[in-house]
């Protein structure tokens, strides 16, 4: 049976230094949908212990209020990663995030090793989801076999640093260098059934740029965007939040499909416009984001 939380809704997934306690102790208090909880670039490679301490207490005592556990761990480079992996499953992390995945054969070395660790710590077997990070030219070229690559596999999401750097170019502010990374990408997530994660923005003295950028990403079709900082959640959460335009045509979609799907009819028309099977999905995901953004009072 496919893992209930698979599907969830995560428009924002702010990252925060699993190191220190101070960052991970009441991050929900931002109603973040997902945390995620960094044990590679954030941390110093001294302190590596120390973070694996501080996230392992903080999995296993605090209560995040909903927002999701999201864990990065060290490359796969590293001699870091397997004890990683043991520190998230025992904790009880919702999922873990692999660094720069290049390839399905990087998935599967993390799930035999999941595997492993839910049996060693009596966890329920496929409770400890996967995401990928692709951050090469080669992992965005893969996009598709990384995103089929496992069952517990939620989605990719872009680097947008390090791939630049591989495409020996540079951030520039307006996206032109990552437009081809990311229509790869939303494309294959969605050919495999994933979601899938735009960049973070780091000038936090431009929020204005960060909004076109969540607008635009939105519009792409991108599931959530990663944040780094608190200031970056509600504009996340405002851009995804549908207009009472959209809810009320959602909703009308929604019964409509129902009741002429009982009725054997496909194609019908709703406001003038031409409705099928195909625009179901559309309109539950508008209903479930309306919820999460608490401005949705009906019954679906």
């Amino acid at each position: 049976m496919e893992n209930p939380n698979k599907k969830r809704l995560r428009r924002s997934m702010m990252f925060l230094n699993a190191q220190k306690p101070s960052l991970i102790k009441d991050p929900y208090i931002y109603k973040i949908d997902s945390l995620m909880l960094d044990l590679e670039d954030a941390v110093a490679v001294t302190a590596k212990d120390t973070a694996r301490f501080s996230l392992y207490h903080a999995l296993k005592t605090i209560d995040y209020r909903g927002s999701e556990r999201v864990v990065r761990i060290n490359g796969l480079d590293t001699d870091l990663w397997e004890e990683d992996i043991r520190v998230c499953v025992a904790g009880g992390a919702d999922v873990i995030r692999i660094p720069k995945t290049e390839d399905a054969s990087m998935v599967h070395a993390v799930e035999e090793k999941i595997v492993a660790a839910e049996e060693e710590f009596d966890r329920e077997p496929g409770s400890t989801l996967i995401m990928s990070a692709l951050e090469s030219c080669k992992g965005v070229m893969n996009a598709y076999e990384v995103c089929t690559s496992s069952d517990r596999m939620i989605g990719v999401a872009l680097s947008g640093g390090d791939y630049t750097k591989d495409l020996q170019t540079r951030i520039t502010g307006t996206g032109v260098e990552l437009m081809g990374a990311r229509q790869q990408m939303i494309i294959a997530a969605r050919a495999a059934g994933v979601q899938c994660f735009d960049t973070v923005w780091t000038n936090l003295d431009d929020m204005e740029g960060f909004r076109k950028e969540v607008q635009m990403i939105h519009d792409m079709g991108f599931d959530g965007k990663s944040c780094i900082n608190p200031r970056q959640i509600d504009i996340v959460h405002d851009i995804y939040t549908p207009t009472q335009k959209e809810i009320i045509f959602a909703e009308k979609v929604i019964k409509e499909i129902d009741e002429k799907k009982a009725k054997g009819i496909g194609v019908f028309t709703v406001d003038g416009k031409m409705i099928d099977i195909a625009f179901y999905d559309g309109a539950k995901r508008n209903i479930m984001l309306a919820k999460a953004a608490g401005v949705y009072k009906g019954d679906l």
